[in-house]
């Protein structure tokens, strides 16, 4: 919730309001289910979109509850009732790990009270589904989904590194090494695929994680006519920093920009309150931010190259290709690769592989 001072009580009313008294009405859902399968078939034509939900099939598996979008399939939505989001709502809802993060011109003496409608919450303990373990990678092949006359091929390659979210350890290491990979606009892939080729308007590598997994991906939008090159030269750069690390002169670039980029992280009030809510889900020390900064300027070359080989492999990552088949297929048949035809929503389109 975001308002000005002057509407704090206001807002505050109406957000105990949709909290505690929610009208769960029928012409509300159903019109959420509509927009909802409108944007299913919308995005079906959006090779990026069909791009992100078809990898995280690939790299979880099909069934994995990290899968599935947040806001569900053309599959799942017609599925729901309103009864279910009722039941949900009586089920779920509860002060049991709620945290409240303020963060404006207001102190805790001022926003306690005006709070108290919060310990009208139930206090009854919740089970969250289990998180099943993601599928391993046994070799890399290239999965390939066909938008007709598309300009652009997207691709996605990575797999799904079981790295969770750690503010001091590997997983923020791992982010440090990626920096000269994939991390930044100077980066080699950014800079090999945009501004030596002009393959494409921007091309970045990455890990992420949370609490339940971690992957490590590369994305990008490139033209279709290049698609079979860029990937032997996204290839290339992953294999060569997996095998050698970065150079002295890359070590010190990351120190530099992560470093300016750090210092300017926390200024707003919503990069506050992440900040805050960060500590407060991962039960991080509130001065981890200090701490990283540490690790950050201790690291070495040989630190990030041990990294670099120990979480990418090149010969075991899932490679999406998401165009125009007519216009990509030959050139990547020439590349060596198993290529597997799947459909939009991730399915096989056909029994045999190229």
């Amino acid at each position: 919730v975001q308002t000005l001072k002057k509407n704090l009580d206001k807002t505050l009313a109406l957000l105990e309001e949709r909290m505690f008294n929610p009208k769960f009405s029928d012409e509300a859902f159903n019109r959420m289910k509509k927009q909802a399968m409108e944007s299913f078939k919308q995005a079906k034509s959006q090779p990026a979109v069909v791009a992100s939900a078809v990898f995280a099939k690939l790299n979880y598996g099909s069934n994995h509850i990290l899968a599935i979008p947040e806001g569900g399939t053309e599959t799942t939505v017609p599925n729901i009732k309103l009864e279910d989001v009722q039941n949900y709502y009586n089920n779920y809802m509860t002060s049991m790990g709620t945290k409240v993060v303020i963060v404006g011109d207001v102190t805790q003496a001022e926003i306690l009270p005006k709070l108290s409608f919060l310990d009208k919450l139930p206090k009854k303990k919740i089970t969250l589904p289990k998180i099943d373990a993601t599928p391993a990678v046994d070799k890399t092949k290239v999965y390939l989904v066909d938008i007709p006359k598309a300009a652009q091929s997207e691709f996605r390659v990575g797999y799904a590194t079981g790295l969770k979210y750690d503010a001091t350890g590997d997983y923020y290491k791992s982010m440090l090494t990626n920096f000269p990979l994939g991390g930044a606009f100077n980066s080699r892939i950014n800079l090999n695929l945009r501004e030596d080729k002009g393959w494409t308007y921007g091309a970045r590598s990455g890990f992420a994680g949370d609490e339940y997994s971690g992957e490590f991906s590369f994305s990008s939008g490139i033209k279709a006519d290049a698609t079979d090159s860029a990937l032997v030269e996204v290839m290339k750069e992953i294999k060569n920093y997996a095998a050698n690390g970065p150079t002295d002169e890359e070590v010190d670039f990351m120190k530099n920009a992560v470093g300016q980029r750090d210092a300017l992280a926390y200024e707003t009030g919503v990069q506050k309150a992440a900040f805050i809510g960060r500590i407060l889900d991962y039960n991080l020390p509130a001065n981890y931010v200090e701490q990283q900064n540490k690790i950050m300027k201790s690291m070495t070359k040989e630190q990030m190259k041990a990294m670099a080989q120990k979480y990418l492999h090149p010969e075991k990552m899932n490679i999406l290709l998401v165009g125009d088949k007519k216009k990509i297929l030959d050139g990547v048949k020439k590349l060596g690769y198993d290529i597997v035809e799947l459909d939009v929503d991730g399915n096989l389109a056909g029994k045999q592989a190229f």
